[in-house]
């Protein structure tokens, strides 16, 4: 039972796979929790898709449970926050609060005749320079494109000012605020800066990017702070809370994570393990143009502070790759098993699986890769493949570090890691042992809820300022690096060669 005298902020966590909704004490101790999936909808090879509505659905729905469970009322949260799967697409009439198609997710590759177009003609550069990205299917741009281009009735409705847009925190803050009934339409500095259409330094809307795709200006949202004390708007007693609270945090999930993980000086870095793999470098206030395939992405901008920005290596497939092994190919019956199945090798056997089943993200950016299982000879078992799967995920999260080093020239010290995949502790040794830094697991394995609460607990003053965060920040195990130089340069250099194989597999219009 919960002390009746205490607050407490909540948080929508808005993901890939599922929604939950948390609650947070003073402490960042959680209070109550409750986690619904949502459907992963495939029409064809390449499509990823949700129903909005469905997310919205469960969201409410959670909200209510989770409060339920806690015994608590809207009137025992002092402020809400929201964190989201990032450039995953929805457009829908404000007017009806109907979505005009389902929402097209992040992993999508329905779009790459659209970004290697940008490439051709010099407008990637343009992108890149502007935006800090490069013209790839991940962003929400040439997704809204598409949706303009294919389904009937949406270009002449957004311009006429009825079709807008929103990636899931815009769509769930509409909702929450009202819907057709006064919605609010907004974002927040790090969504925005997911969609190829935001300058980097001016944090508004560009119309020279937006002309690339295209895009008419009336259907985006307002650009905001990701933590603002006159909050973005107040629920309405007719949702999933029974009174106001005060939406004052929104952030993508991989910064939320950041928030999480109070990486809040210049040189510190975290690394999620979820559905892909999301490692971030704090950089501070300067922007960092990457020359080695990263992304240069706000972290956060709290109220009227300067901006503070990170180097973002995004890798499309980590955790995804163990669910492979489990539904695809059938050789193991949950995630955990593959600790215990690869634990049955002292090593690879000589296995690498490059899990590029939509193309490999950062460093290398490329949408013609294919997954590969390369090495292979009579001997390899299961085990094998198992392992070389865990170890996928640490060579990826490797490549990205060599790059944020090569992009910043700070050298990686200790790896602050949460997601999943955090619990499979010899992944964690092998991350170690291939980054050759120690590896640190925070007692609050849900980071990136708990940024979203940070986030929107700082704009009312529930926590005063970053430093209390930090205290509140508790290590609960660390990983040493064991192999020495030799093994680790070896390792990565076949790994190297492994993904070689993997491109140029498919052709790219």
């Amino acid at each position: 039972m919960s002390d009746p005298t205490e607050k407490y902020v909540g948080s929508i966590d808005q993901g890939t796979t599922s929604t939950r909704f948390m609650i947070f004490d003073h402490d960042g101790n959680e209070v109550a929790r409750h986690q619904l999936e949502h459907e992963q909808l495939l029409p064809q090879a390449g499509w990823v898709e949700h129903n909005p509505v469905e997310i919205w659905e469960r969201t409410s729905s959670v909200i209510q449970t989770a409060l339920g469970k806690a015994r608590l009322t809207s009137d025992d949260l002092v402020a809400l926050g929201i964190t989201n799967q990032r450039e995953t697409t929805v457009v829908w009439n404000k007017r009806t609060g109907r979505p005009y198609y389902n929402a097209i997710v992040w992993q999508d590759t329905r779009t790459d005749r659209i970004a290697s177009a940008l490439d051709r003609d010099g407008r990637g550069d343009v992108i890149r320079q502007k935006a800090g990205l490069p013209p790839a299917t991940y962003f929400a741009g040439g997704k809204i494109q598409w949706i303009l281009e294919n389904v009937d009735g949406v270009r002449e409705a957004a311009e006429a000012g009825d079709a807008i847009f929103g990636t899931t925190d815009s769509w769930l803050v509409w909702n929450l605020t009202g819907g057709r009934d006064g919605g609010v339409h907004v974002t927040d500095v790090t969504n925005a800066s997911r969609t190829m259409l935001m300058d980097l330094e001016t944090l508004d809307w560009d119309d020279e990017l937006l002309g690339f795709f295209d895009i008419p200006r009336a259907m985006l949202p307002e650009i905001r702070s990701s933590s603002v004390p006159e909050g973005y708007g107040v629920t309405r007693a007719n949702g999933p809370f029974s009174g106001e609270v005060p939406i004052t945090g929104i952030l993508g999930d991989q910064q939320a994570a950041t928030v999480g993980q109070v990486c809040f000086a210049p040189g510190e870095a975290k690394n999620t393990y979820g559905t892909g793999n999301f490692m971030l470098l704090n950089t501070g206030t300067e922007i960092v143009r990457s020359k080695a395939g990263l992304l240069t992405t706000p972290a956060y901008k709290f109220g009227d502070e300067p901006c503070v920005y990170a180097l973002e290596g995004s890798i499309a497939v980590t955790g995804s790759a163990v669910q492979w092994l489990r539904d695809q190919l059938g050789i193991i019956s949950g995630a955990s098993q593959s600790e215990s199945l690869a634990r049955q090798v002292e090593d690879n056997g000589g296995v690498y699986f490059v899990p590029a089943f939509s193309g490999l993200f950062a460093p290398y950016w490329r949408s013609d890769a294919r997954g590969a299982i390369v090495g292979l000879s009579r001997f390899n078992t299961n085990a094998h493949l198992a392992r070389a799967t865990l170890e996928a995920i640490c060579y990826q999260s490797r490549d990205v570090a060599d790059a944020m080093e090569k992009d910043s020239g700070v050298k990686l010290e200790v790896l602050k890691v949460d997601g999943g995949v955090t619990a499979n502790e010899l992944c964690m040794q092998i991350q170690a042992d291939v980054l050759g830094v120690p590896v640190s697991r925070p007692v609050v394995a849900e980071t990136t809820a708990l940024g979203a609460a940070y986030a929107a607990g700082l704009a009312v003053g529930f926590w005063k300022d970053t430093e209390e965060l930090r205290a509140n920040w508790n290590e609960s195990k660390r990983w040493e690096p064991t192999w020495d130089e030799e093994r680790r340069d070896t390792g990565h250099g076949q790994w190297k060669k492994a993904v070689e194989r993997t491109l140029g597999w498919v052709d790219v219009d």
